[in-house]
């Protein structure tokens, strides 16, 4: 079991030996050029590091750096690297931590890649402020702890439009007074009913009768060729004959951002790129919002930690719990590549597609061979035992958290993580990682296609007692691979999932989970509620998922609880002891790749009830969420 009280001080306002060498101390009233002890501390973490450094090859305990209440903006990533020292050695971490951590006086600390914003005066719109940024690029902007949205036009394009290989043209002149169209994002949600596209407009040309609207490259012909998907019609469809229908998902912009012609909506904002390095921020306060007066930060670095290492010298034995990451941003989907999301936390910049054909040749996709992962503010790669506990993870504007490469024994665990512009926490590949008892809400802000936690081909990966709610795509999402093995989903509580886009579900799974069911993917004591827009199952196991079993589950209030049938088809899938609101679809006759048994339909009215009085319904309902004891139900 991971220890989180231990190193915790009995006199949070003292150190309890302040002689003792395995403490540091850090606050923003400290000076770099003193000790860093309690009475004299360093004034950044990189002064703290340094002296860390200097100790950890002949550590005889745990190696603690106490930050002092503040908020630290960095100046550049704290970098956490095995080649450098960071690591813990002799069986000892190296821990920063909140001052007082888990006791009733921890002090609030805030450590935060962005700037505050300052120098406001009355801007140009009625009502708005502006302040000069010089070179700043930033997607978000925070006012007192809240997000502030990008101004924004719905629908994107007035008029009728129609779309050509560079972009628009639409017998609607308003765009021509659009003012900075370099700097206007198009969105397109339901791309693919799963995915999300943003790309930049190019340039704005017309006359009087109509308007051409030419979007960067190479990202929109890439979008072209992407976006590309035929779902062949059969003759009860369609009387007179069998005929090919396309998704066009850039059929026409859903909407458009930033642009100070869009700054209408009190609370919005817009970067000014007009001037190069000379960049404006316009701001539209709330009612009663004074900008001079107000805290407003803006990202500046695109990760906050950065945590690396090798497979032959990983970063290991470190420990951060009790901190508030803040305020960092990712600002790729600005360029030429704009964000062409795929799948999930993938996306496409280029390289080899592949088509793939679907439902026994009647629907074909496009799939990118090689996509791009997007970023996580808070990252390790290679790292072993590294331990994130009772973090805060908001206002970030990549994913919150990502461990990836060869690591394993991570944990994430009794953290929050909210208002995050992609994923929550990814794992891609390693073993062991465990993240338990996290409350993840309100992601995927700014990349719909997020899910809160992502697990890609990762091994003896535990994923349990989490709560997860208001996520515009899947809550958790397991994808196999060749590495893949013995995954556990295990008492999660997730509700209001598909918030925002389509084909997904509260757990999502696909692809093979391992190669045989002791070593594959367990789905097991989950409660999974409202699982929002059409065309979503609740547990969701699709596109070839193999050896898994998905036990003594609740799913209530989905489109549908389960899918049966998928292409490719599932193979050794288990669904037993389930508790569900609706019949599923071939549930009679389940394909031969599907064991159905001992699963029981509640009516949709007095759900709630009913589960209640069913004790093994209750036990389950009882047991999922944080703070809930384990289910002790058995596997197939």
């Amino acid at each position: 079991m991971l220890d989180t009280q231990s190193d915790r001080p009995d006199r949070p306002d003292r150190p309890d030996r302040p002689d003792r060498t395995d403490r540091l101390y850090v606050a923003p009233w400290g000076r770099d050029s003193w000790p860093g002890t309690f009475d004299q501390p360093f004034a950044t973490l990189a002064a703290a590091q340094r002296t860390v450094r200097a100790r950890t090859a002949a550590l005889r305990s745990d190696l603690v750096v106490n930050l002092r209440a503040g908020t630290y903006f960095l100046e550049a990533p704290f970098t956490l690297d095995a080649a450098a020292g960071d690591s813990g050695e002799g069986g000892h971490r190296v821990v920063y931590q909140a001052h007082g951590y888990g006791t009733p006086r921890q002090e609030k600390v805030v450590v935060s890649g962005g700037r505050l914003i300052t120098g406001w005066r009355p801007g140009e719109v009625d009502g708005s402020w502006r302040a000069d940024v010089g070179s700043l690029e930033t997607r978000q902007l925070y006012v007192n702890g809240r997000r502030a949205p990008r101004a924004s036009l719905n629908p994107g394009l007035p008029g009728n439009v129609t779309k050509t290989e560079t972009g628009y043209v639409t017998d609607s002149t308003a765009p021509q007074s659009w003012q900075d169209p370099a700097s206007i994002e198009f969105v397109f949600p339901w791309v693919y009913p799963w995915s999300e596209a943003r790309c930049r407009i190019a340039e704005i040309t017309g006359d009087a009768r109509s308007t051409t609207i030419t979007l960067v490259q190479p990202a929109f012909a890439r979008a072209r060729e992407l976006y590309s998907a035929t779902w062949v019609g059969d003759q009860q469809a369609h009387p007179e004959g069998p005929r090919d229908a396309r998704w066009d998902g850039l059929a026409r912009p859903f909407s458009a951002e930033n642009s100070v012609s869009f700054l209408a909506e009190p609370g919005t904002f817009v970067l000014d790129r007009r001037v190069p390095d000379r960049h404006v921020l316009h701001y539209l306060p709330l009612p009663g919002e004074d900008p001079a007066e107000a805290e407003i930060i803006a990202p500046v670095l695109e990760r906050i930690v950065v945590g690396r290492g090798t497979e032959e010298n990983p970063l290991h034995d470190v420990t951060l719990r009790g901190l508030t990451f803040s305020h960092a941003g990712w600002t790729e989907p600005d360029g030429p590549h704009g964000f062409l999301h795929f799948f999930a936390n993938t996306y496409y910049a280029g390289g080899e597609l592949q088509k793939v054909e679907l439902a026994e040749g009647k629907a074909h996709l496009t799939i990118p061979a090689a996509p791009r992962l997007l970023p996580a503010n808070v990252e390790f790669t290679a790292a072993v035992r590294v331990a994130l506990l009772d973090n805060g993870f908001t206002h970030l504007g990549a994913g919150a958290i990502g461990f990836a490469g060869p690591g394993r024994a991570n944990a994430v665990v009794g953290n929050r993580i909210e208002d995050v512009s992609g994923s929550a926490v990814t794992v891609t590949a390693g073993t062991g990682t465990e993240i338990r008892q996290n409350l993840i809400h309100h992601i995927g802000r700014e990349y719909h296609g997020s899910p809160a936690v992502w697990v890609m081909d990762a091994r003896e990966v535990t994923v349990a007692h989490n709560e997860i709610h208001d996520v515009p795509y899947s809550g958790i999402v397991v994808t196999g691979g060749s590495r893949a093995a013995r995954v556990q989903v295990t008492g999660n509580l997730i509700h209001r999932t598909m918030t925002a886009l389509a084909d997904g579900g509260g757990i999502y799974l696909n692809g093979r989970q391992g190669n045989s069911y002791a070593d594959g993917t367990v789905v097991r004591g989950n409660v999974v509620r409202d699982t929002v827009t059409p065309y979503n199952f609740g547990l969701y196991t699709d596109y070839g998922a193999a050896w898994v079993t998905v036990q003594g589950n609740v799913v209530h209030r989905s489109d549908t609880p389960i899918v049966l049938r998928v292409t490719p088809p599932l193979e050794n899938v288990a669904f037993l002891d389930n508790f569900w609101d609706d019949h599923p679809a071939e549930a009679d006759t389940p394909p031969s790749g599907v064991t159905l048994a001992r699963n029981t339909v509640l009516p949709k009215d007095g759900f709630e009830e009913a589960l209640a009085a069913d004790p093994a319904g209750a036990a389950i309902l009882a047991s999922a969420g944080r703070d809930a004891p384990p289910a002790t139900q058995p596997l197939i």
